[in-house]
């Protein structure tokens, strides 16, 4: 990759799923200011969270986060830990526990599956779709699936990093029930309708940020289910009534992803522009698997193909390993598939720079000429 950095040379094409690949100028950014904030006099990774520098910063990232989303103030815009693991418990916790209502969840990969299996340990849920029938390949219509107009919430995750699998909108939802929305593989890659959610929330190591810090983006009139019997870190509107420091929060998670946020606003155009660029990348490889059927089996159904995580697999394992080790001497790097379903998975966040793209399509092309019967 050429630059006028040798750091930046040393870079590869990084396709993993997570930690994933970052915007350089981000990266530059942190670089510069990790010894000293301007103006602080101590590096960011020193400083107290109750520091008005470090207060000035989250509510920047707030803000970002609020103009490109269009987050409204019905929302409150919270920074936790614990990745989706722990949001696979506290929403269930929050939202269900002593409602006596069924949470109603949408499956269509591992994530979601996760998620059920945590929130049944809370109260009454259950899958009223799930794909596994189909391996996992597809996402519902409105016609597949019944959801009760009582349910304590709808859950689905937008799109699943391991199956390659993205709902390409907001699936329908009954009036009064809040719509929950594991984002993590795909928040901020395309504008989303802020309105239709109860809560939307996302792990930053995807596609927004450093692995540490987790956005929750939740309904206030939802915080008033958040029962005082909780432990204090799981009740939600502990974290709303103090700001996000009701105990340290990820400092420097928070730090980084505003600057991603601002990256993506000032640098690609915002949302919609990031959409356009995202689908524009993410072409260039359906495209190459489409150009050879019999060679390259995509998994997805073409439509609901994610545009962050493109799975396939090749005719068989001897070929797939040959692969793996071709792109990776071309510094094409992290491409194997998650270790449940094996193949091959490109993962495509915003970051990945289209030239880095263009050279896996490009090595996938020859690839496939050479070797296919």
């Amino acid at each position: 990759m050429a630059t006028s950095t040798p750091a930046v040379a040393q870079r590869t094409y990084n396709f993993s799923p997570g930690p994933a690949v970052l915007p350089v100028s981000v990266l530059e950014e942190l670089r510069d200011e990790m010894l000293c904030l301007p103006g602080a006099g101590c590096s960011l990774l020193e400083m107290s969270h109750r520091d008005k520098q470090f207060l000035d910063i989250l509510h920047g990232a707030e803000a970002s986060l609020r103009s490109l989303l269009n987050v409204s103030d019905d929302y409150a815009v919270l920074f936790l830990q614990g990745g989706a693991r722990f949001q696979f418990s506290m929403i269930p916790a929050n939202l269900m526990r002593g409602t006596g209502k069924t949470a109603e969840y949408l499956l269509t990969g591992s994530w979601g599956k996760y998620a059920l299996a945590e929130a049944v340990k809370e109260g009454t849920a259950k899958a009223i779709y799930d794909a596994k029938a189909s391996n996992y390949n597809v996402t519902p219509s409105a016609t597949d699936y019944n959801a009760s107009a009582d349910a304590a919430y709808l859950y689905y995750c937008s799109n699943e990093t391991i199956q390659g699998v993205q709902f390409p909108r907001e699936p329908d939802c009954p009036a009064g029930v809040p719509l929950v929305c594991d984002a993590s593989s795909d928040f901020m890659c395309r504008p989303v309708e802020m309105e239709r959610y109860g809560i939307l929330y996302a792990c930053a190591q995807k596609n927004a940020g450093p692995a540490g810090v987790t956005v929750v983006i939740i309904r206030r009139d939802l915080l008033e289910r958040s029962s005082d019997a909780l432990p204090g870190y799981m009740n939600y509107r502990n974290h709303a009534e103090n700001d996000s420091e009701w105990n340290t929060p990820p400092t420097f998670g928070i730090y980084a992803l505003g600057k991603v946020a601002k990256w993506i606003t000032n640098e690609m155009g915002g949302l919609d522009a990031m959409q356009r660029h995202n689908q524009s990348k993410a072409s260039l490889l359906y495209d190459t698997i489409d150009a050879f059927p019999s060679f390259y089996h995509g998994h997805a159904e073409p439509g609901c193909r994610s545009l962050m995580n493109v799975t396939f697999r090749l005719p068989n394992d001897e070929l797939q390993a040959a692969f793996l080790s071709g792109a990776k001497a071309q510094d094409l790097d992290n491409l194997a598939g998650h270790r449940s379903v094996g193949g091959v998975r490109a993962s495509i966040y915003n970051a990945m720079p289209v030239d880095g793209v263009r050279a896996l399509a490009q090595f996938m092309t020859d690839f496939a000429v050479k070797h296919a019967s």
